[in-house]
């Protein structure tokens, strides 16, 4: 059996599928009354708890050889210091734990290319860069570089841990409207686009899936894979979706002293919107700082593998034009986190 945290977002719902393609029992640990319609029609068994109730996790654990641990909170605005500790560096300890007590024969942590260290333009990101947990740029890299150093700590205690580091996620399937969702979708709107220059990796969703995948059968325990994709700058990542979605639009571009200043004001108009942010400081600051990322190891240790990023946007926009109109735009789940509930046996769902 092969449980699945965080299963109902894109990645975890992606994986599910890449699992369940491989003739994999699968198994997603949900919250109490968390919407799963991204896993309708999928031969999967549903479990409820949550991995701030190290509690609900016993019987959610029991049976499990490989735990994926993806459920996290990922935030791109300020003020979510504590809801960001809680959930991505608490919930990872309590995974490790309850992987321990279950005797899980392999944990693979789903880390960000963010919890690394930032280094100067001219020095690629790679695996031999160390994660930083006092890392300026904001709370979420620093909370998931703290989650990264507990799991290879718990490693060199003797679980069978290995670590993926995803760049920025792409792709179908995205049923809760991910922050570059809600980007590709404006841009396949007829009205003029504000854009910012930068540049940044991006990576198909489905190769990222793959990537876990193989990490659980090929990786070595203890190690640190990069599952990067393509870099490209934003106004070409634009042009590519467009031409894929047939919209054709003027953008104007905000200079960066200017944009800056609006971020002063953006996250207390997101807060009284209730929309989800995309205009921020650490967004920002994420598109102009070094992207040159290296997978070599991932390629050469796994055999991953990166599709053309042309590729991937077209299946993206061709999913969005089947979707667009059946997918709610969301806030992201853990941002109202229910309070810990204990497990009850009579809760076992199965889809």
């Amino acid at each position: 059996m092969i449980l699945v945290t965080g299963a109902t977002g894109h990645l975890g719902n992606v994986l599910a599928r890449e699992l369940l393609a491989a003739g994999k029992k699968v198994r997603a640990l949900v919250l109490p009354g968390e919407d799963c319609s991204s896993l309708e029609g999928l031969e999967i068994e549903i479990m409820e708890g949550n991995i701030l109730d190290e509690d609900s996790l016993e019987l959610v654990f029991a049976g499990v050889e490989i735990v994926f641990r993806l459920a996290a909170l990922v935030s791109i605005e300020e003020g979510k210091e504590d809801l960001l500790y809680r959930v991505n560096v608490e919930g990872t300890k309590n995974v490790i734990r309850a992987a321990r007590r279950a005797g899980v024969r392999r944990l693979v942590y789903t880390s960000s290319i963010h919890a690394i260290e930032r280094p100067p333009d001219g020095v690629r990101i790679s695996e031999e860069l160390s994660f930083d947990a006092h890392n300026p740029a904001g709370p979420y890299d620093r909370t998931k570089a703290e989650a990264s150093l507990a799991v290879l700590q718990a490693g060199k205690e003797g679980l069978d841990a290995v670590i993926v580091c995803p760049t920025g996620v792409i792709g179908p399937h995205d049923y809760r409207r991910s922050e570059m969702g809600e980007m590709f979708l404006s841009w396949m709107r007829r009205q003029v686009s504000f854009i910012i220059e930068g540049c940044f990796d991006f990576v198909d969703v489905r190769d990222v899936a793959r990537g876990h995948i193989l990490a659980a059968e090929k990786g070595q325990p203890g190690q640190v894979y990069l599952l990067g994709g393509e870099r490209i700058a934003i106004d070409q990542l634009r042009s590519l979706v467009q031409n894929a979605s047939g919209c054709r639009t003027p953008a104007i571009k905000i200079p960066l002293p200017i944009a800056l200043f609006l971020c002063r004001f953006t996250t207390l108009y997101y807060r009284l919107a209730r929309r989800r942010p995309r205009l921020t400081r650490y967004a920002i600051e994420t598109l102009i700082s070094n992207s040159f990322v290296s997978s070599e190891k991932a390629c050469r240790e796994l055999g991953y593998r990166a599709r053309a990023l042309s590729e991937s946007v077209a299946d993206t926009v061709r999913w969005w034009l089947q979707n667009r109109n059946r997918v709610q735009a969301t806030l992201r789940f853990s941002l109202d986190l229910p309070a810990p509930r204990l497990l009850q046996e009579e809760k076992y769902r199965k889809n």
